[in-house]
């Protein structure tokens, strides 16, 4: 893998869920990627931002871990395919869903 393939693409755009249809906001000090309502994904990108990804499957959150320099950081998998993938949770995601999440081991 060469090293630009590894680069961070900022994307912060709104976006309608594809999972429960709320349209979500963009996120403003860094890039959206995940519903703040359901915590649902989309996988469309190989690297961070780059929409190379052809799947297209969606990410469903399955647990959440506490990181202590990153806070919250949802595990996904893909419904499609099986790609396990992790993000950083965002500061307006459902917390009750984001606590739920934390009890799954």
């Amino acid at each position: 893998m060469s090293i630009n393939s590894r680069k961070f693409t900022k994307i912060d755009e709104e976006f309608i869920c594809e999972h429960c249809g709320k349209k979500v906001p963009q996120l403003g000090y860094t890039c959206r990627n995940h519903c703040n309502n359901c915590l649902y994904s989309k996988h469309v990108d190989k690297n961070p931002g780059d929409r190379q990804e052809t799947c297209h499957g969606l990410l469903e959150p399955v647990k959440v871990l506490l990181d202590s320099k990153k806070g919250y950081v949802i595990v996904y998998r893909c419904q499609k395919c099986g790609m396990i993938r992790k993000n950083k949770a965002a500061e307006d995601d459902n917390m009750n869903l984001l606590i739920n999440l934390t009890a799954r081991q």
